[in-house]
Order: C-alpha cells, then structure tokens, then sequence
C-alpha cells in the first residue's frame, strides 16, 4: 500500500512537472504566470533528489556510514571537526552560493525567461549538482584532499601539477570578482554594512555556544542566532536613517577593500568552528528565508512573466547586455546555480574536512546545489517580472542601448526617461539607468514583488519600495560576502598542498606559520587586484572580469574530468557517463565560448577584434583596453590549453585502465570503522 502511495505521490509530482515546462514552452505571445516557472523547477528538483540522488548515494558512490570521515579520523579542533549536517549544510550552501546564482540568471534574461530557466533545471539536476556530490564524495574518501591534488594524483602528475597552479590562479580571479561586486554593494549602503558586521559577534557567539558552552545544542545556538540576526536585521536599517550613525557605516571603496582582505584572513587563519561555520550558517536562516518568502510572495500575487519565452537576441548574437548567442553564452553567464566549478574547490577544500558521517554528503552536496539552483530561478523570476523596456534601460549603456534599439523597438522593448525616473524614486536612488551588473535588475524586482504582497496585506504597497529595495541590495552583499571567507580558506589549503610537495611541514594544514604564511599570501593575491581594481576602472581584476565566466566552467570541466577519472579506477566505469555526460556538453560549450571570446570577428565579442578596432583611436585610454584585450587573449588561450591536456591526458588513462594495460591504482585513505554510535 505504501509502495502504491508513494508511486502515485512521485508519479504526480512528475506529470506537475512536465504539465509546468510544456506550458512554459508552448507559449506564443500570451502572457505566462510565473507560479508556472516555480512549479516547474520545484518539481524537478524534488524528483531528481529523490531518485537521482539516491542512485548515485547507493549505487555509484556507495556511501557508507561505518566508514570513518576525515573529520573524525583528523580531528583536530581547526580545519578537521566533525560538524552536525545542517550546521554543515548552511556552511556548504552559503558558501558556494555567491553572486552567481543572482546575478547570472539575471544577465542571461535578455534571451528570455525559457533557456535560462530550462539551463538551471536541467543543468543542476544533471550537472551541477552531480559535479559537487561526486567531488565531494573523491575528497571524503581521500582525507579532504583538494581538486588540484587529486587531479595530480589519479589523472597524471605532470599534467595534475599544472591544473593544480592553474586552478589556484582561477581561485584568485574569482575571488578578486566576488569581492569586488561585495565592495560596490556595500560602498553605499550602510544598513548592508551595519548587518553584515553585526553577523561576526554573532557567529562568534554560537560558535562558542555550540563548541563550548552547549556541545551539541545546534537548536539553542540557531534560535539565538536567528534572533540576533533579525534584529541586526532591523536595527540596520534604523542605523541607516540616522544621519549621525549612518556615516560611520559609510565607508569609500578603498577603505572597504582592506576590510574585506582583513576579514578574509582572520576567518581563514581562526579555528573552523569559531567563525568561519557558524556565520556561514547563520547567514545561510536569511538567505533561504528570503528565497522562500520570495517564493510564497510569487504564489500569493501569481505575477505574470513580461518577458517572452525568447527574444530576439537568442538568434542575433548582438544583444545589449552582452554580445553573443544563446549558444554558446546563456551557459556560460549562468554558472552558478546550473553547474559551476568554484563549487568543486569548496567541496574538495573546507566541507569534506567537517563531514561526520557519509551519508552526509547526499544532502550537502547534492542538496545544497538544488538550493543554489533555487535562488537562480526566483532571480530569473525576478527579472523577468520586469517591464522588458525597464530591464534593457537597467542593464544597457547608453552607447549599447542606442545601438540596439531598433531590435528592441521591433520587439516592443521600450521606456520613456519619464518611466524610468518615477522607478527610480520609488527605489529611492538617483537613477536606475545603465546600472548594469545585474544586481540592481534584482533588487527592483524583489522589492516590487514584496512591495505587492505588503500591499495585499495593507501594508502599504508602493510605499515600501525603496526599504524593500535597499534590503535586496544589502540580501545580496550578504550572498556574495561569504563565498570570500570560505575561498580564501580553500586557497590556503590549495597553497599549502602546493608549496608541500617542496617542503613537507609546510603541507601540514593545522601548522600555525603555515597557516598564516598561506593565508596571507592568498588574501595578499585577491586583495592586489580588488585593490587595483577599486582604484583604476581598467585595471586589477577589472581587466580580467571577461574571464569570469570561462574560467569558471573550465573548473567545472576539471572537476568532471578527476571525477570520471576515480570513477573508472574504483570500477564503477559502467557508471561513468553521470559525469561523462555533463563534461562533453561542459567542454563543447566551454571551448565555443573561449574560442569565439577570443578570435571572433565582432570587436563587441573577440578580444582581438576589439584590440584592433582601436587601432589609431584617439582615445586616451585605448594603450590600456589594447593591453587587457591581449592580456585577456594570452590568459584565456592559456586556461584553454592546460584544461585540453588534463582532458586528453584523462582520455589516455582511461582507455590505458579500461584496456587493462595499467592497473587501477586509487589513492583512498584505508577502509577504518567509525567510532560513533548510530544515531550520533
């Protein structure tokens, strides 16, 4: 009976599903409801946690629950301490979940509302969340060994050394493009800044509360935090109305950037349990509680999506936002909440050393990633709530606005400056046009959403839109702020896995000059071109953002590939394909997209093409743009080539251990029982 039940519950759930995308895909021109687009991917998450998971929990990885973790074989009070699954949970989502899944679904809605959303469902369900259960599951069984190290140890030393310095190079780049969207957020926001340092005594205090003074009364210390947080909550945006107290929270880019870097070494050189997981927890109660509201509030006032399924721009490459195709671009932009390889350095750096049991990882790996996907989806939403004129006008320079606006006045894209002013009254900012990034688009539409919902409460609707506004703002620095704690943690153990090789005592990740030494020089690394970046607009990482998303699927393309790899060396190559799978479409998207970055005709798409239109301009900045263009060109085509040999390599090893001409040498700590009693 049970069985029958549950057959009907699923089998529901399935045709909801499938009835949500078909009505999603087969509208032509009438108006769709977003509730259509939330229940479509609440859906298929469930489905595919339910069953994909599973299989791949039981059936490919064999996750085993009398096996000791990492956590409980090393532990040591620092980087290795067993930590509760949802406290663990909150760490590992909060962490991977930065500006990607914000403001990437965002950019790609100039495509329309279809590919991007059919991109993070799909792509979480198949991909995303695949790269980051496997990678977390390789590190588990190798004593929380980074991607780099495995990739040099069951792939090819010679060609894993290589990735290892390239992937750490990416980590940096990344880094410095988080924190420097965390720097614009916050420079002029001080109800965000007020909040998000009230978080650190906060986290402090349930680190202490849960280590210290109640071992093991998650319950207490996340109701405590929870209730701290609410309040720093309100109290920010109290502070940010007082015109004593606002200016102290008031602080220039620069300033901003050494605190960034001062915060991203104290939380990578302090004990993991004291700061680093806790306040990625209690970040985590308002991430998830805001999307989750954001979802009912979708449910409550069914806004119709005003973007079309696809816009013109799909097809002619020459969209406003960014220049490019659908393909190979929209899987490029949305990283972050489809598949991304940032995520494969968190779950190879700082979640495999907390995990307390196995079976853990389904949840936090597999789990955690369908929440990322989550947020992708209701920023989609989000967006394409807009008025599609309102979202070019945010998202376009003048220049590129006037450019394209015969396509977009065909497509019936347009606004009227009157339009735009009222908006940006209503948020309470000076303007709202060419405010490009994505983030401010977000902020607009999350503030008119719940505005609507105040207002069916009679809470006083319109009138709410700037506080709703500058909540979104602050919502998101909080997003980005700790995925920079995190990275530079992962950083270090990066380094230190990397000068080791050299100098053994420096491997040793609880070695306190070791762990300062490498922390610093990380922080030192991201915070150089944050810094640059913040003081001259063409230079620092500014002249590497091009870079951001390419550079970031090429990771995720490593990690599939180590993946695929250990999975053939434990025997499971009938198994392959679930990461063989996602790498084909990963590498053919990838490699379009660097190739075409690179030597596309289209001055607004290649690097070179670009570099040579400004040949004899006299513009007194084109040196510099000429410079970043073949800087971007010479980095791009290097990622490129070591990411093409680790894969070829890969393919050899493969085919040299499945002809059986090589043993299938894996390199998993032994098989040790585990302490603990079931049920602890």
């Amino acid at each position: 009976m049970n069985r029958l039940v549950s057959m009907l519950v699923w089998g529901g759930i399935s045709a909801l599903a499938a009835a949500a995308f078909g009505v999603l895909a087969l509208s032509r021109g009438e108006s769709v409801n977003a509730a259509w687009l939330l229940t479509a991917a609440l859906c298929s998450y469930a489905v595919g946690y339910r069953f994909y998971s599973r299989f791949l929990a039981a059936r490919v990885f064999g996750l085993d629950d009398r096996r000791a973790t990492p956590a409980e074989r090393h532990n040591n009070g620092r980087d290795f301490v067993p930590t509760n699954k949802w406290v663990l949970y909150g760490h590992h989502f909060a962490a991977i979940a930065g500006a990607g899944p914000l403001v990437g679904p965002v950019l790609a809605a100039q495509f329309g509302f279809l590919p991007g959303t059919l991109w993070l469902v799909i792509g979480v369900v198949l991909g995303g969340a695949v790269q980051d259960f496997t990678i977390l599951f390789c590190s588990l069984r190798r004593d929380g060994k980074s991607l780099g190290q495995m990739a040099k140890e069951e792939v090819n030393p010679a060609a894993g050394a290589t990735a290892m310095l390239a992937v750490l190079f990416i980590m940096i780049i990344l880094l410095a493009v988080l924190a420097l969207i965390v720097v614009n957020a916050l420079k002029a926001s001080p109800w965000g800044l007020f909040t998000l340092g009230c978080t650190v005594p906060i986290a402090l205090l349930m680190g202490w509360w849960m280590k210290r003074w109640r071992p093991g009364r998650v319950g207490e210390a996340s109701a405590a935090g929870a209730v701290l947080l609410l309040g720093a909550l309100v109290a920010g945006g109290w502070v940010a109305g007082q015109p004593q107290l606002a200016p102290l929270f008031t602080h220039s880019a620069t300033t901003l950037t050494w605190i960034m870097v001062a915060y991203g070494f104290i939380a990578s050189v302090l004990p993991v349990w004291m700061l680093l997981c806790p306040r990625d927890y209690l970040s985590t109660f308002l991430k998830i509680t805001t999307i989750l509201v954001l979802a009912v509030a979708i449910l409550v006032i069914l806004p119709p999506l005003r973007m079309p399924a696809l816009t013109p721009f799909a097809t002619l490459g020459e969209g406003p936002v960014f220049a490019g195709k659908l393909f190979p671009f929209a899987f490029i932009t949305i990283a972050c909440g489809a598949i991304s390889g940032f995520h494969s350095l968190v779950a190879s750096g700082t979640t495999p050393k907390m995990i307390a049991r196995e079976s853990d990882a389904r949840m936090i790996g597999y789990g955690g990633m369908l929440m990322e996907s989550f947020v992708g989806v209701m920023a989609m939403i989000a967006a394409c709530t807009l008025d599609p004129g309102v979202y070019f006008a945010m998202n376009t320079t003048p220049a590129a606005l006037a450019q394209a606006s015969q396509a977009l006045g065909q497509a019936g894209f347009v606004v009227t400056p009157e339009t735009m002013q009222a908006l940006a009254a209503r948020m309470g900012e000076a303007t709202l046009v060419a405010r490009s990034g994505g983030a401010p688009s977000l902020a607009v539409g999350m503030a008119q959403i719940f505005a609507s919902v105040t207002g069916v409460l009679g809470g006083g609707g319109r009138t709410l839109d700037a506080l709703w506004y500058h909540f979104a703002i602050m919502f998101e620095a909080l997003f980005i702020l700790t995925t920079i704690d995190t990275g530079t943690r992962v950083g270090r153990f990066m380094l230190q896995e990397i000068v080791g090789h050299v100098w053994p005592k420096f491997g040793e990740t609880s070695w306190y000059p070791s762990v300062i030494a490498s922390s610093a020089c990380v922080v030192l690394g991201w915070g150089y071109f944050l810094y640059q970046g913040v003081v001259d607009p063409l230079g620092g990482i500014n002249s590497l953002w091009p870079l951001f998303g390419i550079a970031n699927q090429l990771l995720a393309a490593v990690a599939l590939c180590v993946g695929t790899t250990i999975l053939i060396k434990m025997g499971r190559q009938r198994f392959a394909w679930v990461t063989l799978a996602p790498l084909a479409w990963l590498m053919a998207v990838t490699m379009t997209a660097g190739w075409q970055k690179v030597f596309s005709a289209d001055p607004r798409l290649g690097f070179l093409a670009h570099a040579a239109s400004l040949a004899g301009s006299a513009d007194p900045h084109a040196g510099r743009l000429v410079f970043n263009d073949r800087l971007n060109t010479f980095v791009a085509l290097l990622f490129m080539v070591v990411v093409g040999v680790l894969i070829v390599t890969s393919v050899r090893e493969w085919w040299l251990v499945l002809s059986r001409r090589k043993p299938a040498v894996v390199h998993e700590a032994p098989f040790v029982e585990t302490g603990y009693a079931t049920g602890d």
